[in-house]
């Protein structure tokens, strides 16, 4: 699994609840995050020198944990490397189609996610009924990196992103944002108190997690169960004085000294 940080990690929380036999090998992209302001073509080549990385772990499959990504590169993953490639769009759409009654869902994500289009493209794969209004929410990645979840700074800023979705009626926000997880619930009062209090909350990282488990299941490569667990390995390709308060924060749990990478 990568992501361009350690947002990615909010998916790996979610696959070990759903899987927690299975190992784990994180990447995350430290030195050049975020990708989210980045053009297509830079995004694709970061995204294949992660995934080469992997694929010379081992690994049996990787989970594209970045929204970014999978909005602009997983058909170059695929074509360039031998094993299967899974993303956070499309399960995210699904979860968002499921969960929608006006027909109309809004999607929080980076600018780059937004600008690629590629939700509503998902989205309209699985219904032509159904409409996705986009809106960038930038400042919640660096503001979810400080651990400033709670308060008025991160409110206004929710507050901001979802006035227009308000304004355009959407019953369902998903969170298109491996960051966007750890302001669930600063996000869902908010939306409650200006969209509707029936509106429902997506977390891309949730429905991520359930593909992953059908895949795994339906290729019969799910690991056995073990006494111990599965384990997590964490790469980064830098190091900040900040990085086990981060991590600790996106994973749920305390974590390991993660190894230095060179991509």
């Amino acid at each position: 699994m990568f992501d361009s940080g350690l947002g990615g990690l909010t998916v790996v929380r979610a696959l070990r609840s759903a899987l927690p036999d299975e190992d784990i090998v994180y990447l995350g992209d430290t030195a050049r995050v975020p990708y989210g302001t980045k053009g297509p073509e830079t995004v694709i080549r970061y995204a294949l020198g992660c995934s080469r990385h992997l694929v010379a772990r081992g690994v049996k499959a990787i989970v594209i944990a970045c929204n970014t990504v999978s909005a602009v590169a997983p058909d170059h993953v695929r074509a360039a490397l031998d094993v299967p490639v899974l993303g956070v769009i499309d399960p995210g759409a699904r979860a968002a189609v499921a969960a929608t009654s006006s027909g109309r869902v809004g999607i929080l994500a980076t600018a780059g996610t937004i600008a690629s289009g590629a939700y509503p493209r998902a989205v309209a794969t699985q219904s032509t009924r159904v409409e996705a209004i986009g809106q960038a929410a930038p400042l919640l990645v660096p503001l979810a990196e400080e651990g400033w979840l709670e308060g008025d700074v991160p409110r206004l800023a929710v507050e901001r992103y979802l006035a227009p979705l308000a304004d355009a009626g959407v019953d369902v926000v998903v969170l298109g944002c491996t960051h966007y997880p750890l302001f669930r619930d600063l996000i869902e009062r908010e939306a409650q108190r200006m969209i509707s209090p029936n509106v429902r909350i997506v977390d891309s990282a949730r429905a991520t997690a359930d593909d992953v488990v059908a895949f795994l299941n339906d290729r019969g490569l799910r690991a056995d169960p073990r006494p111990t667990g599965g384990s997590i390995r964490v790469c980064v390709t830098d190091r900040s004085g900040q990085f086990h308060a981060i991590a600790s924060r996106f994973l749920g749990e305390a974590i390991e000294a993660p190894e230095l990478v060179d991509l």
